[in-house]
């Protein structure tokens, strides 16, 4: 594991945390008719701050990208979970909040899971694994699985809807994070007609817009605290698996080695949990239904008491 690929993994997980930040606050003033609709996306254009936050995005895209194109999926996932730190940093900054004990928690098991994850596992490379079926059951699964989560998330004022709708999107970015490293290795191994004559940028081009709906209308739906953790959670177990699944990877399998992986990727979802849940991140919509906003108040029951 290089230190550029760690360095390029953490500035990715930077810009994304702070952009998440920057855009829930913009999509949480949306209107309730571009819920998981492609106007949304034409109506936040508008917002300054939600352009600032997407600029950022990219920025984090690029910089995921740069370190996929030098690291295994199973190291650089990992560490883009980070990006919830970032998030937490500019919120407590929005918010005067302490961390307190819960932040203080969350953090250090965040950060102890990605080191134990990676220490016990070892994560390296390896040869892609060229079988189809293999190759398409993974790709499947993972995407089917978002597709079917985003259609139980249909209802905008269902409590479940902000957590089930970032789980979805969370599933088809560790999914495009895996096909983000396939295209880097093919337009280094064989150039660029040998990668525009294949599918994958294309399926990246459709599953980029597609999560960007997922995601924004999960913002919009409810606060950040409830959106965010399992998107964050849900994009490196979705990474890890198609790393290992049909790009490669491979880390060690004895049974000491697997227990401090499953103990490591526990504490990194624990972790993401206690600090999306934290009072210093920041809520989601209160007020009538036409999209009417308000800085106080925590918690899911108080961002739909309205509904």
């Amino acid at each position: 594991m290089s230190l550029l690929v760690v360095l390029f993994s953490v500035g990715a997980a930077c810009c994304l945390g702070l952009g998440f930040v920057l855009q829930q606050a913009a999509a949480r003033t949306a209107p309730p008719g571009d819920f998981l609709s492609p106007r949304l996306l034409l109506d936040l254009m508008r917002v300054p701050s939600w352009l600032a936050g997407i600029a950022l995005m990219i920025c984090g895209m690029v910089l995921g990208a740069l370190a996929l194109g030098r690291g295994e999926v199973s190291v650089v996932e990992p560490l883009m979970a980070t990006n919830l730190l970032f998030a937490m940093g500019l919120s407590r900054w929005l918010t005067g909040q302490r961390l307190g004990r819960q932040g203080w928690g969350g953090l250090w098991l965040l950060a102890c899971g990605v080191a134990v994850f990676l220490l016990a596992g070892q994560p390296s490379g390896g040869q892609e694994v060229t079988e189809p079926l293999r190759r398409w059951l993974v790709i499947g699964v993972v995407a089917g699985l978002s597709l079917l989560l985003t259609a139980s998330a249909r209802h905008r004022r269902a409590p479940w809807t902000p957590a089930v709708l970032g789980l979805a999107g969370g599933l088809l970015y560790g999914l495009q994070d895996a096909l983000t490293r396939v295209c880097g290795l093919r337009l280094s191994d064989e150039g660029w007609v040998s990668l525009f004559t294949s599918w994958e940028p294309y399926a990246l081009v459709v599953m980029g817009v597609t999560s960007l709906i997922m995601v924004q209308s999960a913002f919009e739906a409810g606060p950040l605290r409830v959106s965010l953790p399992p998107l964050t959670a849900a994009q490196p177990l979705a990474g890890i698996v198609c790393g290992i699944g049909f790009l490669g990877d491979h880390v060690r399998t004895d049974a000491v080695a697997l227990t401090w992986q499953c103990v490591g990727l526990a504490a990194i979802v624990t972790g993401i949990v206690m600090l999306g849940r934290h009072p210093a991140m920041p809520p989601g919509k209160t007020g009538d239904a036409h999209g009417s906003t308000a800085v106080s108040g925590v918690g899911l029951n108080e961002d739909h008491e309205s509904g």
